[in-house]
C-alpha cells in the first residue's frame, strides 16, 4: 500500500475526527442500541437493526481513517519543489481548447474536496498533472470527454 502524503492541516483534521468518532460517535452508537433494545423483541424491531447498521458503518469510517494514518506521510515546505506538478502542488491549468483557466490543489484522496479547489492525485484530472513541467499540455481522459491541459504555473500550497 502507497503513503497518504497529508499536509499537517489535513492530518490534524483527520485526528481530530477520529477522536470525536472514538468517543461521542461510538457513545451515541451505543446508546441507540440500548433504546432499541427496549422496545422488544430484536427479532422484529426495525431500529435495533439500523442501529446495528450504522454501529457497523461508524466502526468501519474508524477503521478507514485509522488506516490512513497508519500510511501517512505528513509533507513540509522544504520538502516540496515547484519544478514539476507533485502533491500539494497548487496548479494553474489552461483548457486548450477554450482557453478557460483553472487552479487546483493536488491532494490525497483523504484532503480532496472540489468545492475547495482541492482534488486528488488519483483522479483523472490530477494523475494526468504530476511530474508535468510550466508549458507542457497533458491530456485527460473523462467519462464525457478528452481534454488538453496546459500548465500555466506551479506553485506550492502549505
Amino acid at each position: 500500500m502507497g503513503y497518504n502524503y497529508l499536509t499537517q492541516e489535513g492530518y490534524d483534521k483527520i485526528i481530530e475526527e477520529l477522536e470525536y468518532l472514538k468517543s461521542e460517535g461510538r457513545a451515541e452508537a451505543s446508546k441507540a442500541i440500548a433504546e432499541a433494545r427496549e422496545k422488544g423483541d430484536l427479532s422484529e424491531n426495525a431500529e435495533y437493526d439500523a442501529a446495528k447498521d450504522a454501529q457497523g458503518l461508524l466502526e468501519l469510517k474508524i477503521n478507514e481513517m485509522s488506516k490512513v494514518l497508519v500510511n501517512a506521510r505528513i509533507l513540509k515546505p522544504e520538502d516540496l519543489d515547484t519544478s514539476q506538478v507533485r502533491v500539494l502542488a497548487t496548479v494553474k491549468i489552461k483548457n486548450v481548447k477554450n482557453n478557460k483557466e483553472y487552479t487546483y490543489t493536488l491532494v490525497s484522496e483523504a484532503e480532496a474536496n472540489i468545492a475547495a479547489k482541492k482534488i486528488s492525485v488519483t483522479s483523472p484530472i490530477g494523475s494526468s498533472l504530476l511530474g508535468k513541467k510550466i508549458g507542457d499540455v497533458t491530456e485527460v481522459i473523462t467519462p464525457r470527454a478528452k481534454m488538453s491541459f496546459e500548465i500555466m504555473d506551479i506553485s506550492m500550497s502549505i
